[in-house]
């Protein structure tokens, strides 16, 4: 049966199917599922998490045979890449992208690298550089930095990310997301000054040669589009519409966003700073809608609303009946595969990624 038939089904019947086939495999199965994903889904996953919790989940899984994940690509890859050995990977939408994850290839990495090398600060000896990838990218650019003894970061270990690399080199090449590394930076006390952001399409990167020579951390030019959606505009109306309440984001809006909120950390903090607010307290939560609107209804006691309307199209893409669809077609359907040579330098850089606290 193909796909068109799961479509055609209700979701009743899609429902019961999806029950049955994880009472067959047992503990053989293990589904996980990213915070944004729809309610339907979320239902039937074994974990929720964002991208760090979920990478823990699946590596430090020893009995599921079957891994199905409910996100988008680079999550999938990065399970398959740390699954043991046996473990095998799927994803009920393999087209289920990250246009964030898109925005820097591995031959503008290599590009960006080797000019980087080569604008040293007189001082400083080559190789005075550490690459940091933040989850959101492809495994090859994992395995860049794996090869040359960098770390991938999720948001809720992005800081240590930080501490960790600037004890091992003076400079730190963080992509692909510029607004995650600056407001990490921010947070680290590192100042505007010794920032620059390389812009892969613009003549010279739109560098300043004497900037980029002195600069602490070079920022890829890179953005989440759900993220960066939300505006000061919106805290502002949020202000004046809910008075008294509490604003917390996402690291991967703006600076400016970030800096007109009461609070800003991964989905996993944000669904915390919801769940732990104060009975009849208003929270507005800026980041993709349907983890927010999850959020409301979980806890009645309190009103917690979006900053904005953003939603993530390619989260939104997995339905129950491409989790159906692929659990009853398992193990000849949407499987993950990564290539070794490309997984065992990745798998050093997201090892490195798990062992931060």
């Amino acid at each position: 049966m193909d796909l068109d038939f799961y479509q055609s089904l209700d979701s009743a019947e899609l429902r019961r199917r999806v029950a049955e086939v994880k009472k067959k495999y047992g503990s053989r199965l293990l589904i996980l599922g990213h915070y944004y994903q729809q309610d339907e889904v979320i239902e039937f996953t074994d974990r929720q998490g964002d991208s760090f919790a979920l990478a823990k989940a699946g590596a430090g899984n020893n009995d599921a045979e079957f891994i199905v994940f409910c996100g988008v690509h680079f999550m999938a890859e990065a399970s398959c890449i740390l699954a043991r050995k046996g473990q095998r990977v799927f994803m009920p939408d393999p087209s289920a992208g990250c246009p964030l994850a898109d925005m820097a290839d591995i031959e503008q990495v290599e590009d960006a690298w080797e000019a980087l090398e080569k604008t040293v600060h007189p001082e400083l000896v080559e190789g005075s550089i550490m690459p940091v990838t933040y989850i959101n990218s492809s495994a090859e650019l994992k395995a860049f930095c794996g090869k040359h003894g960098g770390i991938v970061c999720t948001s809720s270990n992005a800081g240590a990310a930080f501490d960790w690399a600037a004890k091992q080199k003076r400079r730190m090449f963080f992509f692909p997301d510029e607004h995650l590394g600056r407001n990490t930076a921010n947070a680290k006390g590192i100042g505007r000054n010794e920032m620059v952001v390389w812009d892969p399409l613009a003549v010279n990167a739109g560098v300043d040669p004497e900037r980029l020579a002195e600069a602490r951390i070079i920022l890829w030019k890179g953005h989440c589009h759900v993220h960066t959606f939300f505006n000061v505009e919106h805290v502002k109306n949020a202000r004046e519409k809910y008075k008294g309440c509490r604003i917390a984001v996402h690291p991967e809006c703006t600076e400016d966003v970030v800096k007109a909120s009461d609070a800003n950390g991964s989905t996993s903090f944000l669904k915390k700073y919801a769940e732990e607010a104060p009975a009849g307290s208003t929270v507005v939560i800026g980041t993709e809608i349907n983890l927010v609107n999850r959020l409301a209804r979980e806890n009645p006691s309190k009103k917690i609303v979006p900053l904005a309307r953003s939603l993530c199209p390619n989260m939104f893409k997995t339905s129950l009946a491409d989790l159906c669809y692929t659990l009853e077609g398992l193990p000849n359907v949407n499987e993950i595969h990564v290539p070794e040579f490309i997984a065992k330098d990745a798998r050093v850089a997201l090892e490195r990624m798990l062992s931060l606290v």
